[in-house]
């Protein structure tokens, strides 16, 4: 695609939607494959997606915060 078609941010936003997709898949795996190795099974893949709800929101929050101090300058 030529540059005339990319939006000038187009790094920056690809990064931010890669952070908030590992924000909730890796708690999530992990706690997956931890359930499968202690064989617990589901209370570490429910713990890991405790974990990626309160990570993602933490995430959400600093992005949020990050793009509206973009705005004002």
């Amino acid at each position: 695609l030529p540059n005339s078609l990319l939006p000038r941010n187009y790094a920056e936003y690809l990064g931010l939607g890669a952070e908030i997709a590992a924000s909730l898949i890796v708690p999530i795996l992990a706690g997956y494959y931890l359930d499968i190795f202690f064989d617990t099974s589901p209370f570490l893949i429910l713990t890991g997606v405790v974990i990626a709800m309160i990570v993602f929101g933490f995430t959400i929050y600093r992005i949020s915060k990050k793009l509206n101090s973009k705005d004002k300058e």
